[in-house]
C-alpha cells in the first residue's frame, strides 16, 4: 500500500555509532562515536540505553527544541519489550508509540510518524531506532562469549542509534511517499542468513512500490534496501532483473554493505543488520547527501525479520517485511 504526504519534513538526525561503526567507512558522518562496546556502562543492554538517550540529547542540541517541544516520540529496538527504546527515552514527548518492525523499524516509524503529521494531528515527531552486537546476539543466537563459528553468510547486528525529527515546517528534504509492506514467508528458517530471509520481502515491497507508483528505479538517484547484506542484495537485483524485468544495478545499494568495510572488517561477515543499520545510513550519510544535494530522490526499504528463537528452535520457518519511504530534496 503506497501513500503520499504532502506537508512532511525531515528537520534534523542524529546517529551514535559503536566501534566497528567508527572503522567503516562513514565514520565521518556520524555524530558521536564509541571505542568500546560498554559505553561506561555495566552491561550491554543498559550501554543501548545510553546510545538511546545520547541520540535523543544530540537531536535536542541540533534542533535547539527541548524534551518538552515534541509532541510524539516513535520508536523501537530488538530487546524483549523494546526496553531499550522505552528506558531510553522516557519522560522525552507529550506521546510514546513503541514499535516492532525488527531492523524494519527505523523507516516503520518513520511512516508512523508521518501519517500524523500529514494529518494534522501533531506538528513535529520524533522517530528513533538503536541495536547492539552483543545485547542481540544474545537475545536471538547466542552470547558472543560461546564462540559459536558462523557461516560467512551469517550479518553483523550494527551498534549504534538513529533519530530523526519529522515536522509539518518546511526543510530542505521533504518525506514524500512511502509504502508498507506486507508479510512474506518463503521457507527460510536459517537464523544465519538473515540475506535470504528478508530479500523476499524487500523485492515485494519494491514491486509494489513501482507498480503502484508507475515510477521505475531511473525516477530516483539512488535506492537503498536495508540489511541484506552482500548475499541478499544479490538476491535482490537477479530477481527484480529476471522476474520484473527491473534493472536496479545503476543506483541500488544494501545499508549492511555501505555501513562496513566488508574486504577489512571480516568479521562482519556478509555485511550489517539491525534496526540502527540501515538508520545510521540514512541518518548520517544519505541525509548530508540529500542536504547537499547531491542526491535528490532517494528510496529507503527498511526490512526486517519477523522471528524469535523459540520458533526457530522448533524449525518454524522466519518470516519478512520491508517497508519503503520516498525522500526527496524541495
Amino acid at each position: 500500500m503506497t501513500f503520499k504526504f504532502d506537508n512532511v519534513y525531515l528537520q534534523d538526525t542524529a546517529t551514535i555509532a559503536g566501534p566497528y561503526e567508527k572503522e567503516g567507512p562513514l565514520k565521518q558522518y556520524f555524530d558521536k562515536t564509541y571505542s568500546d562496546l560498554y559505553f561506561g556502562e555495566s552491561s550491554f543492554e543498559l550501554a543501548e540505553i545510553k546510545l538511546v538517550k545520547d541520540a535523543l540529547v544530540m537531536l535536542m542540541k541540533k534542533t535547539s527544541l527541548t524534551k518538552n517541544d515534541i509532541d510524539l516520540v516513535v520508536g523501537g529496538d530488538l530487546l524483549n519489550q523494546i526496553t531499550a527504546t522505552t528506558y531510553g527515552s522516557c519522560n522525552v514527548g507529550k506521546s510514546f508509540i513503541g514499535i516492532y518492525g525488527a531492523c524494519s523499524s527505523s523507516v516503520l516509524g518513520m511512516i508512523i510518524a508521518s501519517t500524523f503529521i500529514d494529518s494534522k494531528r501533531i506538528d513535529n515527531a520524533i522517530t528513533l531506532v538503536s541495536s547492539h552486537n552483543m545485547s542481540s546476539e544474545k537475545q536471538f543466537r547466542n552470547p558472543t562469549e560461546y564462540g559459536a563459528p558462523k557461516p560467512d553468510s551469517a550479518t553483523f547486528t550494527a551498534t549504534g542509534a538513529g533519530a530523526c525529527l519529522l515536522t509539518a515546517k518546511k526543510t530542505d528534504v521533504k518525506v514524500e511517499c512511502a509504502t508498507l509492506g506486507k508479510i512474506v514467508d518463503l521457507d527460510q528458517n536459517d537464523p544465519n542468513d538473515m540475506g535470504k530471509v528478508m530479500a523476499p520481502a524487500a523485492i515485494e515491497t519494491l514491486k509494489s512500490h513501482f507498480q503502484e507508483t508507475g515510477r521505475s528505479p531511473k525516477d530516483y538517484d539512488l535506492i537503498v534496501t536495508g540489511d541484506l547484506g552482500r548475499y541478499g542484495k544479490e538476491i535482490v537485483k537477479d530477481y527484480m532483473l529476471n522476474t520484473y524485468n527491473i534493472n536496479l544495478k545503476d543506483n541500488y545499494n544494501d545499508c549492511g554493505v555501505m555501513l562496513y568495510d566488508l574486504a577489512l572488517q571480516k568479521e562482519v561477515k556478509a555485511g550489517g543488520s539491525g534496526p540502527a543499520c540501515s538508520a545510521l545510513v540514512s541518518f548520517s550519510y544519505i541525509y548530508n547527501m540529500l542536504k547537499e544535494k547531491q542526491l535528490r530522490k532517494v528510496l529507503i526499504v527498511a526490512t526486517g525479520a519477523l522471528f524469535s528463537p523459540t520458533l526457530v528452535y522448533q524449525k518454524e520457518n522466519i518470516y519478512s517485511i520491508a517497508h519503503a519511504i520516498s525522500l526527496e530534496v524541495v
